[in-house]
């Protein structure tokens, strides 16, 4: 088999059925050997119909290609991870005022997957996060994404406070999380709009904290301090959205 990194891989059910039905490049797709039936027949009818290779490999195989994780027989194989630029996350916009969401070293695999998939299920039109202490497309943030990294456009770049300032020469408005922020149900989030998640446990780094136009916090009632990055990140997006929709059907 070949020798591929992990973040070359693609593995999970769901991950893999909406890796097969955008239009990112596929050059294999591993079954665990036995009768594909049920989910995997219909993976296997995908793959047939775009012309993708299938190899049966035994569980070892798969469970070495997928890093121990849980892969539930199948995985697929891609091309380098895609990272687009972020003028193409403008472009998605198009004429509606945009919403980005960025990661500030979320070094979590899982974090960072959890964020994509609110983030594609809110419409969110891309992901800015950094080269260095980030983590970056794989198999195991795809599969905590339940496959929306096929979906939305992820930028990587040098750094983040020069690319905040770029979004904020575009008109766009930028909300850092943090402890210290006005409340966030008291935020207007209804225009053009970025909002910035911090890592674990340290939060924002000070340069990018600095370059953001507004604070927000989540009410905490009880005595734990902070909630994890990617429920906060569901719950000021949501937020988010509900306040566009709002507008949207004012406007209308």
């Amino acid at each position: 088999m070949e020798n591929k990194s992990v973040s070359d891989i693609i593995f999970g059910r769901g991950p893999v059925g909406e890796l097969l039905r955008s239009d990112e490049p596929v050059e294999c797709l591993y079954l665990q050997k036995g009768p594909p039936g049920g989910t995997l027949g219909k993976l296997v009818f995908l793959a047939r119909e775009n012309g993708i290779p299938i190899k049966q490999v035994d569980a070892r195989k798969l469970d070495e290609l997928c890093d121990r994780e849980n892969h539930q027989g199948v995985a697929a194989l891609v091309g380098a991870a895609h990272y687009c630029e972020v003028e193409e996350i403008f472009a998605r916009a198009g004429e509606v005022p945009p919403l980005i969401v960025l990661g500030d070293k979320i070094e979590d695999p899982r974090n960072l997957g959890a964020i994509i998939r609110t983030a594609e299920a809110v419409g969110a039109h891309g992901l800015i996060i950094p080269k260095r202490r980030s983590a970056g497309l794989s198999g195991i943030v795809s599969k905590a994404s339940a496959g929306a990294t096929a979906h939305i456009a992820v930028a990587r770049v040098p750094g983040l406070p020069a690319t905040i300032d770029v979004l904020k020469e575009r008109g766009v408005w930028v909300y850092g999380a943090d402890v210290a922020g006005q409340p966030y149900d008291k935020t207007d989030f209804s225009g053009p709009a970025a909002l910035v998640l911090g890592g674990e446990g340290s939060g924002l780094s000070r340069l990018v904290r600095e370059k953001c136009d507004h604070l927000v916090s989540l009410p905490m009632y009880g005595k734990i301090g902070s909630l994890n990055v990617s429920v906060a990140a569901g719950v000021l997006l949501y937020e988010m959205a509900r306040q566009r929709s709002m507008k949207l059907k004012d406007n209308s």
